[in-house]
């Protein structure tokens, strides 16, 4: 399948980047011939980007609903807890574990709501509907809040969970508001249990995989704000300035780790950059990270390379080539427009979103449950300021 175009932003050059697989199910068939029939010809960046958001989707769409093979990480406290995904968790069973099947349904409302006009909007709220009824969020309810399960999914699920809460609030559409509704009560619980987590967190989650902290904040302070919860953004901001501003010179010659899917020093900045004036930004950013050149190409920061996309783990690499590039937009976001190493942070930006979108195939299961959502974060500009972002 040829390649498509990268929607163009502001300040950028547009340049072509590896097509998504579109998976062979029966309700895919049209939306594929589109999608070639629009791949191989120049188009208006339009149809170029609801070319992208059906290739996106269908990754989704292929494993909401599909239960196995799934990875179910919790707590039983009685044999009555062995169960199937789908009776434990029958909104968030599928794409093989609980916080990939969250982030799919956020990918599905994402692109629906953004591209009405692509081929799988039907389907992705086909899919949503059936997942997210007041039945099915009752029972996930009551899951999360068995006993023994106060640290589930905390706080790399529960930050989607919000994630995907703020895009329903968002979204002005009837269907999204009953599917909104339906939601608040495991939002509310999702929230509280962050809330009771805080104020105990005497510090900070470095890693580059779920635990980490700095990318969580940024997806429940983005939330917070969609929601209007005025006490969890102060919350927020005092924790970040507690964890986060006496940092400096951040060893991201360190990184990454060998199956890191996040940046801890560009998460963390890309974090700081939310709560500082731009001025003060620069200021901060100039001791934590005083390697980002002043002017320049992409070379300071190179991709990380994956060896074998079958591997679970090591295929994180490829979700840490897109993270990257949205939090390099990010930080570089947060600066003063006449910042010299904006251009430097720019430019790695792109050369870490071409590598990361070469990988969004779906060829694999280990990286096409997941990979997807990280296309669609850093390809629709989420978390970015507006109006730079959506």
């Amino acid at each position: 399948m040829p390649p498509f175009p990268r929607p163009t932003r502001a300040g950028t050059s547009p340049h072509r980047i590896c097509d998504v697989l579109i998976p062979a199910q029966p309700w895919f068939r049209l939306a594929a011939v589109v999608a070639l029939t629009l791949a191989a010809v120049p188009t208006a960046a339009a149809q170029s980007d609801e070319t992208v958001a059906t290739r996106l989707a269908g990754l989704a769409l292929e494993c909401v609903h599909r239960e196995y093979p799934n990875k179910v990480a919790h707590v039983l406290n009685e044999d009555g807890d062995a169960r199937p995904p789908r009776e434990l968790t029958p909104a968030f069973y599928g794409c093989y574990d609980w916080h990939s099947s969250v982030h799919g349904h956020w990918l599905l409302a994402r692109l629906a709501r953004l591209h009405a006009g692509a081929e799988t909007t039907g389907a992705s709220r086909d899919a949503l509907a059936r997942s997210l009824t007041a039945e099915n969020l009752r029972a996930e309810v009551d899951y999360v809040d068995t006993p023994g399960r106060d640290t589930f999914e905390r706080p790399y699920g529960l930050a989607w969970l919000l994630q995907l809460a703020a895009e329903l609030r968002e979204w002005d559409d009837p269907d999204a508001r009953r599917w909104r509704d339906a939601l608040a009560p495991l939002e509310s619980l999702a929230a509280e249990r962050i809330r009771e987590w805080l104020p105990k967190l005497t510090y900070p989650i470095r890693g580059g995989e779920h635990s980490q902290t700095a990318f969580a904040f940024g997806l429940i302070l983005d939330w917070a704000r969609t929601a209007g919860d005025d006490e969890m953004a102060a919350l927020l901001e005092g924790r970040i300035g507690d964890y986060y501003f006496a940092d400096y010179d951040c060893p991201l010659r360190y990184e990454p780790s060998g199956q890191d899917f996040l940046s801890p020093c560009l998460a963390e900045a890309d974090l700081v950059r939310r709560v500082k004036a731009p001025a003060d930004f620069a200021d901060w950013l100039h001791r934590f990270l005083p390697g980002i050149p002043d002017a320049g190409g992409a070379g300071w920061l190179e991709p990380a390379v994956v060896t074998d996309p079958t591997d679970g783990k090591l295929v994180h690499l490829d979700g840490l080539n897109l993270s990257r590039a949205w939090m390099l937009d990010g930080i570089a976001a947060g600066l003063p427009a006449s910042d010299g190493r904006r251009t430097a942070l720019l430019a790695a930006a792109e050369a870490h979103r071409a590598s990361g979108l070469a990988s969004v195939t779906g060829a694999t299961y280990e990286g096409g449950h997941w990979l997807g959502t990280f296309a669609a974060y850093v390809l629709t500009n989420r978390g970015l300021p507006k109006p730079t972002g959506r």
